[in-house]
């Protein structure tokens, strides 16, 4: 465990507990997305990273696991 992890579980004890199953919980989604990110990253930097982002997006859309893009969160 790194310092910084560390650090961070040491200031989320000092809260109260629903303060850090909150916090908690918006951890996991940060890391999802970070996870998420990497994943597409990887995708387009092989050799036909497009053409594989395109294949990968249209799996996920099937899969349930997309949504709409909301241009007023840019």
């Amino acid at each position: 465990m790194t310092k910084a992890i560390e650090t961070a579980v040491k200031l989320l004890e000092s809260l109260p507990e629903t303060t850090q199953e909150n916090l908690v919980e918006e951890l996991r989604r940060l890391a999802l997305e970070a996870q998420d990110e990497a994943k597409w990253d990887a995708t387009l930097t092989q050799g036909n990273g497009l053409k594989t982002a395109a294949q990968q997006a249209r799996v996920d859309i099937a899969a349930g696991q997309s949504c709409d893009m909301d241009y007023e969160k840019l």
